[in-house]
């Protein structure tokens, strides 16, 4: 990622499209790599099967990788999970960026990702409320759920039952 100068969420929101993606820091825009192709047939097939139960049940909303949330101000940080999902009761359709954490992030690591980075941005997620985020390793052919105070590997499937009812992917389908 690239750190250029610093800006605000409503800066960032009318950035001309320049086929890049972006992520606003503390105030700093950092440019996203291109992510390899298991990466992004991982976070479809994550994504595709989450939208399907969702909708179904009328949980809420799922946003996709475009999709950012505005988690701190002054200085501004607006992050783009690869799949978020928001409850029903607290869902907002808007042209700006999601106000406030999703309810889940799912995050899955790029080739261009190191560890550092998927720790700091699981803490800035954690720090702004997100209720749990699912840490999803190609390279190990794993997943881990974090919450506040805890991490755990995920044996067999992503699951968050408390948050998401009903929905459970197998670590099979998500990495076959």
């Amino acid at each position: 990622m690239t750190v250029t100068s610093l800006m605000t969420a409503d800066e960032l929101l009318r950035m001309p499209d320049d086929g890049y993606r972006y992520e606003l820091v503390r105030g700093e825009l950092r440019k996203m790599s291109p992510s390899g192709n298991r990466h992004t047939i991982i976070g479809v097939r994550i994504a595709a099967s989450l939208f399907t139960h969702v909708q179904a049940n009328k949980l809420g909303e799922v946003t996709g990788a475009d999709g950012g949330y505005w988690i701190t101000r002054h200085p501004d940080t607006v992050l783009v999970p690869d799949i978020g999902f928001i409850r029903r009761d607290r869902a907002v359709i808007t042209d700006h960026f999601f106000d406030g954490p999703p309810d889940v992030a799912i995050e899955v690591i790029s080739p261009s990702d190191t560890y550092t980075e998927v720790e700091e941005k699981t803490q800035d997620w954690l720090r702004a409320g997100t209720r749990a985020v699912i840490v999803v390793n190609p390279r190990t052919k794993s997943a881990r759920i974090h919450r506040p105070g805890k991490s755990d590997a995920l044996a067999d499937a992503i699951t968050v039952e408390d948050l998401i009812p009903g929905w459970r992917m197998p670590l099979s389908e998500v990495f076959d």
